[in-house]
């Protein structure tokens, strides 16, 4: 479904028009107003037609700059031939109404921008940066977005201080940055390493080497094999389809997976950790929630901690244990056991013993098969 200015305003004007008559809070009201400000904007800039548009068609050219100070940044691989770069030019105050420049209005904010869209040896450059003599100005402040379209196989160094970054369908080394936005990543099969200090990330079908951090925001990761690391200083974090090596840290939210298999560390400070159909070895820890896992087949070693709450296992049990339990209450189904059991604790054998299994809950119980 294609969503034009026009659709949008027309539902938050309805919407309005519903509910101004029951509501009584003004900030609810304010809030839906800037909404369709928000959503309209986004639209707009859907449909916009691009400032500049370049294209580079030299076979040698294999690796791609871009660097922007207010926009975002979109590249999209599997383009047969060479690279055709656009930039978007859009006013940042929303406020005063106005969505679109002028080309005189358009030029004139330009001259405080140090714009380059080029070559330089077998790279692709497109930068926009402020000048440094150039003193702030509210009222014309602009923000100037690029759209690349690459062949696949190719190097990328991006970088944006306020805006988001979209990256699909490459292969080879991918290195980007935003210090205001989201990272959007999907289809990119080499070396990958992101980092945001102010928005979520979501990344899709990857493979080889994952590297990707926020400062301020959750992760959604599905699809992805091979060696993954993954943190949040501020956020949730959702794994799902993921095989290999996978590190997945979080100080300030949930932690949720289904689907792992290889080998997976995981923790979080701030929430519980909820993971399924895990096939692997697993160490996982929370100091502020419970830990429930199911999994589906045990690897080198599976140890679970929890400071604030209980642990739940679920797990196949044929096979030789060395278990280490405890917890306020353990409790277990026991066969073929050799050690001791008390309330809180269990500790031996099972079947002969083999894989080291150490649950502990330092303030809750711990539930096996339960």
């Amino acid at each position: 479904m294609t969503i034009t200015n026009a659709t949008t305003l027309a539902f938050f004007t309805s919407l309005i028009k519903k509910t101004a008559g029951a509501m009584k809070n003004k900030n609810l009201l304010l809030l839906i107003l800037a909404l369709i400000v928000s959503v309209a904007a986004n639209a707009q800039f859907d449909e916009a037609k691009p400032y500049v548009t370049k294209n580079f068609t030299s076979s040698s050219l294999n690796e791609l700059s871009v660097e922007t100070t207010g926009g975002s940044i979109t590249v999209t691989g599997g383009q047969s031939n060479g690279f055709k770069v656009e930039m978007y030019v859009r006013p940042n105050n929303n406020w005063s109404g106005k969505q679109e420049l002028s080309k005189e209005e358009t030029e004139d904010r330009l001259e405080d921008y140090d714009i380059l869209i080029g070559t330089q040896n077998n790279k692709v450059v497109a930068t926009a940066k402020r000048k440094n003599d150039v003193k702030w100005n509210n009222a014309k402040s602009i923000s100037i977005s690029f759209k690349v379209y690459a062949p696949r196989a190719i190097t990328t160094n991006l970088r944006t201080s306020g805006g988001s970054i979209q990256i699909a369908s490459l292969t080879g080394t991918q290195n980007f940055t935003t210090s205001g936005g989201s990272l959007n990543v999907n289809d990119l099969e080499g070396i990958v390493r992101g980092r945001t200090s102010g928005g979520s990330i979501e990344v899709t079908n990857c493979r080889k080497d994952i590297e990707l951090a926020t400062s301020g925001g959750s992760i959604k990761a599905s699809e992805l094999k091979g060696r993954i690391d993954l943190k949040t200083s501020g956020g949730s974090i959702t794994l799902n389809g993921l095989n290999g090596e996978v590190e997945a840290h979080t100080s300030g939210g949930s932690v949720r997976g289904e689907d792992i298999a290889g080998t997976l560390n995981t923790g979080t400070s701030g929430g519980s950790v909820r993971l399924a159909n895990v096939s692997g070895s697993l160490r996982a820890s929370t100091s502020a929630g419970s830990v429930e896992v199911s999994m589906a087949k045990l690897g080198q070693y599976l140890d679970l901690k929890s400071s604030a709450g209980s642990i739940r296992v679920t797990m196949p049990m044929e096979k030789g244990l060395d278990l280490n339990l405890r917890g306020n209450k353990v409790s277990i189904p026991l066969k073929n056991f050799d050690g001791s059991v008390e309330k809180d604790r269990v500790n031996g054998k099972m079947n002969g013993g083999g894989i080291p299994v150490t649950l502990s809950a330092s303030s809750g119980s711990v539930y096996v098969n339960q």
